[in-house]
């Protein structure tokens, strides 16, 4: 009978242990940051049911905001996106770096990430995947847009689209010979700079066909004609360059405005052993590969190039020489107070007639 106890209470703490090895990971993330054949594979490795909620960087904020950190296991905000917020609210955890594969990573993002997200000493991401926004321009219809200017400029006058958001305002504010990064230390600069930037946007509003706010149907309207220049991220671009060759991304002159998405831990994440796992799983060279061949989005992974599909590969080095590199502006972190000020700006220019 003994024997019999101990067998089923052995059997027993096999099946907890087991259950909570297994377990979920609730995900907070961009569409198309966890391809369905990248969750089947994690799952299948390792026992994690894997629970995905699209989001974007406000709504992100929002939600964790909300719920004081809790409800989702990992996040991928913005890396300029974090430290204000963290340093107001608290709603990530540091990250614990002993926990990830740091060989996996292009030592340069991981280091730039490290940096940008410090708050009271601790740092607070790793990179997941860079991209720019820049022009997506038809150059038969559009030959001579090279310049954030082109968002204002008669001569594509009904056919322009961009987004009512802050990358206009920083593009536009470089085409309007600002450093809007250098003013991110000078509240009042950057409001003036703002002013002038809302000015130009106002007077230019009858030649705007439309401020777009989801990404397929913006992609419609240039594949169309009914757009010819719009602002736009390099990959979206890319995917209308497959069709239509003479459709592509464009780096502004002034320079692309550069970012990185990461992973960050929400600070009452529950399964914080399936974050550091999901972390590592995604920057594993092949993995990362299969990511960037779909969405055409480079990952921070080192090693991913080999396993890209040339065609990919193709595009970046078509849009991207080492000199426009070179000249991509990053984003660095937001203060939240200019964030507010931006805010009201874009309020004052969508309600201009």
């Amino acid at each position: 009978m003994k024997r019999i106890v101990a067998f089923l209470a052995l059997s027993l703490f096999a099946l907890v242990s087991t259950a909570q090895a297994a377990g979920t990971l609730k995900l907070l993330t961009w569409k198309g940051y966890a391809p369905k054949e990248l969750v089947d594979k994690f799952e299948k490795e390792t026992g994690l049911k894997v629970e995905v909620t699209y989001s974007n960087n406000e709504e992100m904020i929002a939600k964790l905001r909300a719920t004081r950190g809790a409800g989702f296991d990992l996040a991928q905000p913005s890396q300029d996106r974090i430290s204000a917020v963290q340093a107001e609210f608290g709603i990530y955890q540091p990250m614990d770096y002993a926990k990830i594969n740091a060989d996996q990573f292009i030592p340069s993002l991981l280091d730039a990430v490290k940096k940008n997200t410090l708050v009271g000493g601790k740092s607070h991401a790793a990179p997941f995947c860079w991209g720019t926004s820049g022009l997506v321009v038809n150059s038969e219809k559009a030959p001579n847009a090279t310049s954030w200017k082109a968002l204002i400029d008669p001569a594509y006058k009904g056919r322009i689209s961009y987004r009512l958001k802050r990358v206009a305002l920083i593009g536009l504010g470089f085409a309007l010979g600002y450093k809007p990064f250098d003013l991110y230390s000078d509240p009042k600069a950057y409001k003036d700079m703002l002013d002038k930037v809302a000015e130009a946007m106002i007077a230019a509003k009858p030649l705007v066909q439309n401020y777009w706010s989801n990404g397929d149907a913006l992609l419609e309207s240039v594949r169309s004609g009914e757009v010819v220049v719009a602002e736009a991220w390099d990959n979206g671009a890319w995917k209308l360059h497959a069709e239509n060759p003479k459709i592509d991304f464009v780096a502004p002159a002034e320079g692309a405005l550069g970012w990185i998405d990461t992973f960050a831990i929400p600070a009452k994440a529950e399964n914080v052993d399936a974050a550091y796992k999901w972390i590592n799983f995604m920057l594993r060279p092949e993995n990362a590969a299969l990511f960037t061949t779909q969405e055409k989005t480079a990952t921070a992974s080192k090693g991913a190039g080999q396993f890209v599909d040339p065609a990919v590969r193709a595009d970046f080095e078509r849009s991207f020489p080492a000199a426009t590199i070179d000249n991509i502006k990053w984003y660095p972190p937001v203060p939240g107070a200019l964030e507010e000020m931006e805010g009201k700006i874009l309020d004052k220019i969508k309600a201009a007639n």
